[in-house]
């Protein structure tokens, strides 16, 4: 049973781009309209980031055909069969998941005391009250982050079917996509608590978004081999 089809169509549109700047904005509009914190905004965006591991781990796992060229574990090459792709998926998830671990942590700490010397998370949340401003609308806005990513996921895996990307480059891809953007929250907690700072930064975080976006689909993919 075959998950995608073999012969795929390229489009000129990039729908998936499309579909995560629209869910970048619909956090923002729920932001102004339900009275949002930054740090409300930053668990969002903490789980968007997960949702990003989540799908990019089940994008490894369904290579068919890849390469590993200048990637090596423990000063071996990494082999290109399934004990390869399988070791990769595993040791990203471990790592990424740990990450988001220790973020999230700092982030619910940070949420609970509400205390400013938490650092720039907890001067930015407000008190664990950021968790409970407009639920229904944190689910949606969750939601909308699962559908343009999950979009996207399934315009890599149908281009990686007729590619054989690197998977040493495919597996850093997620950090260089989620680092620029954390930062870019991360400098608005420090610039304070104010509708004005999280309107910059949450745009600023979603023009990263976006950029990575292009970085992967357009600049990586054209690196990929066909497939012999």
């Amino acid at each position: 049973m075959k998950f995608y089809k073999d012969a795929v169509e390229t489009d000129s549109r990039d729908y998936s781009g499309i579909g995560i700047l629209v869910s970048n904005l619909l956090v923002i509009v729920f932001a102004v309209i339900q009275g949002w914190s930054l740090g409300s905004m930053m668990v969002i965006y903490w789980v968007q980031s997960v949702v990003i591991g989540i799908f990019h781990v089940f994008r490894m796992l369904l290579l068919r055909s890849f390469c590993t060229e200048g990637f090596t574990s423990n000063g071996t090459r990494v082999p290109e069969n399934a004990k390869g792709k399988r070791s990769t998926a595993v040791f990203f998830a471990i790592h990424y998941g740990f990450f988001h671990l220790i973020y999230g942590i700092f982030l619910v700490a940070g949420m609970a005391t509400g205390e400013p010397e938490t650092g720039a998370v907890a001067s930015a949340a407000g008190g664990m009250a950021g968790w409970f401003e407009g639920p229904v609308w944190f689910v949606i806005s969750v939601l909308g982050f699962v559908a343009g990513h999950g979009y996207s996921f399934y315009q890599n895996v149908r281009a990686d079917l007729e590619r054989r990307p690197n998977l040493g480059v495919m597996m850093f891809m997620p950090y260089a996509r989620i680092i620029p953007m954390h930062l870019t929250l991360i400098l608005g907690g420090m610039a304070g608590a104010t509708l004005g700072s999280m309107l910059l930064f949450s745009g600023l975080k979603t023009a990263a978004d976006y950029l990575m976006h292009i970085v992967e689909h357009r600049v990586l993919q054209k690196k990929h081999e066909k497939k012999p």
